[in-house]
């Protein structure tokens, strides 16, 4: 039988418990709940961030982290706890190792991913103009060559004066050109002609004056 003495500490008791087991029930729903996961890249893994470009920063376990931000003009991104982090010119895997560093002061172990959603930099591509048979801007990827944009572009038109091509590149904000003789490295295989492209290169190829 249970006296006044017993009813009391019962019902003290379960007046303990019952928060326990309201936050015991809601950490088994949260950790069941499935994760957000990062959305497919479009782009390869050795894709070069430009200006313009829309970059997905998934940190894992912590969705309060995980944003969409823009590459400003300056080069630049920021998202929660992270202020005017370099991108533009590196790699994806680059800026993940950045902000984890970053996110170690505030966060235990973060794991980031950062993802490509819409690559839209010109300084991501390298574009060929003339005569080319599709003149159009390309997606730089790490290591591209001369002859890697010119196979990509469908090679040199019949009127192409191929020995009179340029690149045109910009360094330290100046303009400067690279003579490439494209007709020997194309027709005689001549690979001191294919020379390494940088991201934002214009490869021309003038007409032949015949």
């Amino acid at each position: 039988m249970i006296n006044k003495w017993n009813r009391q500490a019962l019902a003290l008791a379960l007046w303990l418990i019952a928060p326990l087991s309201a936050v015991s029930a809601a950490e088994v729903a949260s950790s069941s709940a499935a994760p957000v996961q990062p959305v497919p890249s479009p782009v390869p893994a050795d894709y070069v961030i430009g200006p313009g470009d829309t970059l997905q920063i998934f940190v894992w376990r912590n969705p309060e982290l995980t944003v969409s931000v823009p590459v400003r003009p300056d080069g630049k991104i920021s998202s929660p706890l992270v202020q005017d982090m370099v991108a533009v010119g590196k790699t994806p895997s680059s800026p993940s190792h950045d902000i984890e560093a970053v996110l170690g002061e505030f966060v235990r172990s973060p794991q980031v991913n950062v993802i490509v959603t819409t690559p839209a930099g010109l300084m991501s591509q390298v574009k060929v103009v003339g005569q080319i048979r599709s003149p159009q801007a390309y997606p730089y990827r790490e290591g591209m060559r001369v002859l890697d944009l010119v196979l990509a572009a469908g090679g040199l038109t019949d009127y192409a004066a191929g020995n009179r091509a340029k690149i045109v590149r910009s360094e330290g904000g100046k303009s400067v050109e690279l003579r490439v003789k494209l007709g020997n490295l194309v027709n005689k295989g001549d690979m001191k002609q294919n020379l390494p492209l940088r991201p934002g290169d214009l490869l021309v190829v003038p007409e032949s004056r015949l």
